[in-house]
């Protein structure tokens, strides 16, 4: 099987990247940390560290134990409302960190030219941002973003209101043609990956396939809710009071998901008595779902934790390597590239 015209269609992602493959793994708090991220760059793909609520002290150790396991490029994933993100961007460039993702919201001002800046004679980060809307990509790029994830509903974690499929669609012809696009949200397999890249995505982002691989640190309980669950056991979280802006998360269905509701009640009600001001109430909700996913991925509290999945887990059936699976992705793809073709 010959993947010539795949890698035709991915040349552009990879060489953003800086990757044999522009299959880039989207960034999952605690499981997205040096091993899995090591182990993807390693096998052609691109790693990402979820920093999530880690200090500066701890993505320094973090990036600096990657950098050990690997000599291939990879990222870091930034949460736009993290008191200390510039700190965190120091640590980045610090470490020559080639790429930098910001997620979580629009990025604050200066965070942006703090990214690209050139340190020391050596050019910055290239910075990529979510698009959950044509508008916005356009506002990002004007901004100096130089490139995009477009993810829909279907992804794991947080989420927005509109599916992959009609997003990929409004902004894939608008914007592909001026920075890379990156297409994410429920793809599990290689033929999902072909169609996007025919539609001008320069790569697509993977959370869900990755996070029982091998080189997962992902508790085996952890690993085997994924395997017995199925598309429509990956909800979304329901937000109970429009006065506190909750973006959903798409996780497992358990007693963790319904203990969100109680926590969403407890942080309404602290705002309502004026204890918290908006942006601690939204930081409280982060600091929930970042106790409730360790207590899933690294203590294997399956009932009480957070399960994050996207609603490709059905494609998930078994522990593999991670160069496994971005073998079979990419066989897939090429070989569904190649039927179009005959």
């Amino acid at each position: 099987m010959t993947h010539a015209k795949l890698n035709s269609l991915m040349a552009r992602g990879a060489e953003f990247f800086g990757s044999q493959s522009a299959i880039l793994c989207g960034a999952m708090s605690w499981v997205s940390e040096r091993n899995l991220v090591s182990a993807i760059s390693n096998a052609g793909g691109f790693g990402v560290i979820a920093c999530g609520a880690m200090t500066p002290e701890l993505l320094d150790a973090e990036i600096a134990a990657t950098k050990a396991l690997t000599d291939k490029p990879f990222g870091v994933n930034l949460i736009t409302m993290h008191p200390m993100l510039f700190d965190l961007i120091d640590v980045c460039a610090k470490h020559e960190v080639s790429h930098v993702v910001l997620a979580g919201g629009l990025p604050p001002k200066g965070s942006i030219e703090a990214i690209k800046a050139p340190k020391e004679g050596k050019a910055g980060a290239k910075l990529i941002c979510f698009a959950p809307a044509l508008s916005l990509a356009k506002k990002l790029v004007r901004s100096g973003v130089d490139a995009l994830v477009v993810e829909g509903m279907e992804a794991g974690g947080h989420i927005g209101p509109v599916a992959t499929s009609v997003l990929a669609q409004e902004i894939l012809p608008e914007m592909a043609s001026q920075v890379p696009v990156f297409v994410a949200g429920g793809i599990g397999r290689g033929e999902a990956i072909a169609a996007y890249l025919e539609m001008g995505a320069a790569g697509v982002q993977l959370g869900t396939r990755f996070a029982c691989a091998t080189e997962s640190i992902a508790h085996p309980n952890f690993k085997k809710a994924f395997f017995r669950a199925s598309a429509r056991d990956a909800i979304a979280s329901v937000q109970i009071d429009p006065r506190l802006p909750v973006i959903p998360v798409r996780s497992l269905k358990n007693a963790g998901m319904e203990n969100f509701t109680a926590k969403q009640r407890e942080v309404a009600n602290l705002l309502d008595s004026g204890a918290v001001d908006m942006m601690e109430a939204q930081l409280q909700i982060e600091h929930y779902w970042a106790g409730a996913l360790r207590r899933a991925v690294i203590d294997g509290d399956v009932e009480g934790g957070s399960l994050m999945a996207g609603q490709s887990v059905g494609m998930v059936t078994k522990e593999e390597p991670v160069a496994d699976i971005i073998a079979e992705l990419l066989d897939q793809a090429a070989t569904a590239l190649e039927r179009r073709v005959a």
